[in-house]
């Protein structure tokens, strides 16, 4: 099978760009043509140096903001009656992301082909299971425009939610990086300076000085072995080790234990868990679905092993409520909100308060991250600096005694 490059334009004379996968350019060419298009070029994908280029997609992504404008896009083409195919043709033409513009052709080339839309995106793992899941209640209801819309919203919360983490935390990052940065050219050009003659005194020299000296030799003489070495160990050991279980599990428990960001991280797995579950209810989907996919979007392995538990118990009767009040990964006051909501037949109502209100809570925390992070750089830096100092001073205190 080839992959052929073509340009087209229908009977309207719009024109098209796209692939299309096929034994020989005649069979591209049928293809096009039972679509209704008319050709006007069209080329054998080659393995030149400029469409080589394209290889390097596979490490582009494709953001939350890009999601956002294309949600927006096709909301208004479908609510302005414009044929899916076309609108993902157009939007496809106006992308600036290459990748999401090859995702969209396909996509569009699918939905051609007979499948539905949400078919077609679960086909790439750009878009989520919440994403599919909520297309797809857009399909089935007829309010594909309002669903995409409101996805739109959601994706942007999203985005900014990342977006003011990321800056809260430029400037720990920065303090953290620049003291990282002198504290080695400290091992390389300072402390030889000063452990030299405590060497040549002849003297027996405290523990903390000898690993001090050893650390400076390693950064002086062998620096490219420490740099592959944290490269390979801490870059592509914690990115294998956290795609297993153990890893993710471990990381899990890490992440809502950490100091300052475990109280962060918990309330943004609550604020994840509300919305989309209620998102996924007003959309019809079943309680038990709506908890399956759910798990796959709080995205931490304690959470979602306890959703799925709890989908289980769910499907058997058991209350929703009642199974989450048994875990101390949800607060009291969720469990006692889930309850009234059972009750009173407003769950929706119920998880999209929790849902604000978590989300304020998040903001907040953000807003004071850099304050909350001082103390802890402070110290840090106080345990750094003091034991470099004390294992260049001890040696020199006892030089003293010893005349």
């Amino acid at each position: 099978m080839s992959i052929f490059n073509y340009r087209a334009s229908n009977q309207f004379n719009q024109i098209f760009q796209g692939a299309v996968e096929a034994p020989s350019i005649e069979l591209a060419e049928s293809a096009l043509k039972d679509k209704g298009l008319r050709i006007i070029d069209i080329q054998e994908e080659t393995t030149n140096i400029i469409q080589g280029i394209k290889i390097f997609n596979i490490f582009s992504n494709v953001s939350k903001k890009d999601l956002v404008i294309f949600s927006r896009q096709l909301s208004v083409m479908v609510s302005a009656t414009v044929p899916i195919i076309q609108s993902l043709r157009s939007i496809a033409q106006q992308s600036k992301n290459q990748k999401l513009k090859d995702i969209i052709n396909l996509i569009a080339d699918d939905v051609d082909g007979g499948l539905k839309l949400s078919e077609a995106m679960k086909k790439h793992k750009t878009f989520d299971n919440f994403f599919v899941n909520m297309v797809a209640s857009g399909e089935t209801s007829g309010k594909l425009d309002e669903v995409l819309n409101y996805l739109a919203d959601e994706v942007e919360k999203s985005y900014d939610l990342q977006a003011k983490i990321k800056g809260a935390m430029m400037y720990p990052i920065f303090i953290v990086g620049g003291l990282f940065l002198v504290g080695i050219a400290m091992m390389v050009f300072v402390i030889p300076n000063l452990t030299g003659m405590l060497e040549a005194s002849g003297q027996e020299l405290p523990l903390p000085t000898k690993i001090l000296i050893r650390a400076s030799d390693v950064f002086r003489f062998h620096w490219i072995y420490v740099l592959i070495g944290f490269i390979v160990l801490v870059g592509g050991g914690f990115y294998f080790f956290k795609k297993t279980e153990m890893g993710k599990t471990l990381l899990g428990n890490l992440k809502l234990k950490f100091p300052v960001f475990g109280k962060l991280f918990q309330n943004i797995y609550l604020v994840r868990f509300a919305g989309t579950l209620s998102s996924l209810l007003n959309a019809g989907v079943t309680l038990t679905e709506s908890l399956r996919i759910t798990a796959g979007v709080v995205s931490n392995k304690r959470y979602k092993d306890l959703l799925e538990r709890t989908m289980k118990k769910v499907e058997d009767g058991y209350s929703l409520a009642d199974e989450l009040s048994k875990s101390n990964l949800f607060p009291p006051m969720v469990s006692q909100m889930l309850k009234i909501g059972e009750k009173t037949g407003r769950m929706n109502f119920v998880l999209d308060k929790l849902s604000s209100f978590y989300s304020r809570e998040v903001s907040n925390m953000v807003g004071n991250l850099t304050s909350l992070l001082e103390p802890i750089i402070m110290v840090a830096i106080g345990i750094g600096v003091g034991g470099m100092v004390a294992a260049v001073i001890m040696p020199m205190y006892n030089m003293a005694n010893t005349f």
